[in-house]
């Protein structure tokens, strides 16, 4: 990637200099630490125009300190792949640069020779920004909704904020993503109070679960028809202990948010966590999930959120925690299934067959996707070792493919000091086993997957404008109940002092 860019600056008469160098005893050349970064910014001429090049996931807190302060031009450029991941890098620093209130341009390619990356470059280097189409976001204030779903999305959030709810917090900031933190006093309006608990008070309360109890939720998974690729060699492949593990955070993990009287939860697990136990991925889908393994309380019968889900965000993305608590409630309110996740925007590309003929998107996450998403449900769903690169210690994820359908799609994010909502309606094909493998392929197979055609929004303005490497979403009964669920909760969370911009093809009526 590095190398293509320098060509695509020679080209326009521009030469690159790497602002810091090839480690050789690490044997890599990326920032890796904020304590780095700093330290890289201090030597740079802070007037010069400055590319952040990403095509692995990133610490967006390593650069962002510099960042702030830099004056020059900012171009943040990814690279098109599902293998090698820059793009979700990309959103998310993209999203912590907008949060900050930092000026950056943005670009994207698959070999850096195409027009779309080169116009583009070349009047970043004359102007020192890009312009993109974003004509598919409207602002909900210009807009008018239906009076019956004003209402409905109205009634909804003056009940939410008078009731209250408490989001748990496992630990703030995971992996640098700055723009997964709500700041408190923007998230006390919306009638939301964090909890702030340590992963470590997860890890006590793990060690509290009886062996009993942790088989019993593995047997009721198995009952169930849920299939786990058990192995022998801890090291490289899953194994009956690591699951069982798993099992003893998912019952640890409802007692607390029982004992604290969380609404919602968010696990950070990357850091620190991650060198205790295996991975917290299995835990996240199943509390995502109505029908779920019943806990009971330490010391009583008492069953815990008895037919109701536990809202979990995966990377304690507080923005996805915002947004997947309000979607369960409406949706309840609604009448539908309300079980919701967020997921990577990975990748994507055209497709035609099957009946589709479109962009269509990889959303790819290792944890928090729901089995009632799932083709078949928890007989569809399969568990397989996490990779050993990230996770030391194994624990396996709730794998499937996504059930065709509407959804509706959202993001919250932070922008001019105020909270905002991104709000669109896209349609899950089912695509056919061979491409859907293909596509596990080029991304990480041991996730589950699902394809999205975004209604009246193009790629390259999806990657313009989203704020995160996150994308919420949830299923509606048809594609009708989806305009009309997006339409309400848009109201809904304008009321409670978003701004709501609706994208692409939402119907208004």
């Amino acid at each position: 990637m590095e190398a293509s860019l320098a060509r695509a600056l020679k080209a326009e008469g521009w030469t690159v200099v790497r602002a810091h160098p090839f480690d050789k005893q690490k044997k890599h050349g990326f920032i890796d630490s904020q304590k780095m970064g700093i330290e890289v910014f201090r030597h740079l001429d802070p007037n010069a125009p400055v590319i952040v090049a990403e095509s692995v996931w990133q610490y967006t807190h390593h650069v962002l300190p510099g960042l702030t302060t830099h004056r020059g031009p900012i171009l943040t450029v990814a690279n098109w792949s599902g293998t090698w991941p820059g793009l979700v890098g990309m959103l998310n620093i993209n999203g912590s640069l907008t949060k900050a209130g930092v000026s950056y341009s943005t670009l994207w390619s698959e070999d850096f020779k195409d027009s779309f990356f080169k116009n583009g470059l070349r009047q970043w280097l004359q102007e020192g920004v890009v312009s993109h189409d974003q004509s598919h976001v409207k602002d909900l204030q210009l807009l008018k909704l239906p009076l019956a779903d004003e209402q409905f999305g109205k009634s909804a959030a003056r009940r939410f904020r008078q009731q209250k709810a408490i989001m748990g917090i496992f630990d703030e900031g995971c992996m640098g993503m700055f723009n997964a933190i709500i700041p408190d006093d923007l998230l006390h309006r919306t009638g939301v109070f964090k909890e702030r608990l340590s992963q470590s008070t997860l890890y006590a309360a793990m060690l509290q679960v009886s062996d009993a109890e942790a088989r019993a939720v593995l047997d009721w998974l198995l009952k169930k028809g849920m299939t786990f690729h058990w192995g022998k060699k801890p090291e490289t492949e899953l194994t009956e202990a690591q699951t069982l593990l798993q099992c003893e955070m998912y019952i640890a993990a409802v007692r607390l948010a029982d004992e604290f009287g969380c609404a919602a939860i968010g696990i950070q697990y990357q850091q620190g966590l991650k060198d205790l136990v295996p991975a917290s991925d299995l835990a996240e889908g199943l509390l995502n999930n109505v029908d779920r393994p019943p806990v009971k309380a330490a010391k009583s019968n008492r069953v815990l959120f008895p037919g109701e889900a536990v809202p979990h965000f995966n990377e304690v993305d507080e923005c996805a925690g915002l947004d997947g608590l309000l979607t369960y409630r409406l949706w309840r309110e609604l009448g539908f299934a309300p079980e919701n996740t967020l997921h990577d925007i990975r990748w994507g590309q055209h497709y035609r067959g099957n009946g589709v003929n479109d962009f269509v998107w990889v959303f790819l996450i290792s944890g928090a996707v729901p089995p009632a998403h799932l083709i078949g449900g928890y007989r569809g769903a399969t568990s397989e070792r996490q990779p050993s690169m990230f996770f030391r210690l194994g624990g396996g994820s709730i794998k499937g493919v996504c059930k065709p359908g509407s959804i509706v799609w959202s993001r919250v994010f932070v922008m001019d000091g105020k909270l905002h909502c991104d709000l669109g309606v896209a349609e899950v094909p089912k695509l056919p086993e061979k491409e859907t493998e293909r596509r596990w392929r080029e991304t990480t197979p041991q996730w589950p997957i699902m394809h999205a055609v975004l209604n009246g929004v193009s790629r390259d303005q999806m990657m313009a404008r989203h704020k995160a490497n996150h994308i919420h979403v949830v299923y509606a009964p048809s594609a009708k109940e989806a305009h009309r669920a997006c339409r309400i909760k848009a109201a809904m969370l304008a009321e409670l002092g978003l701004e709501v911009h609706l994208c692409g093809n939402v119907a208004l009526e």
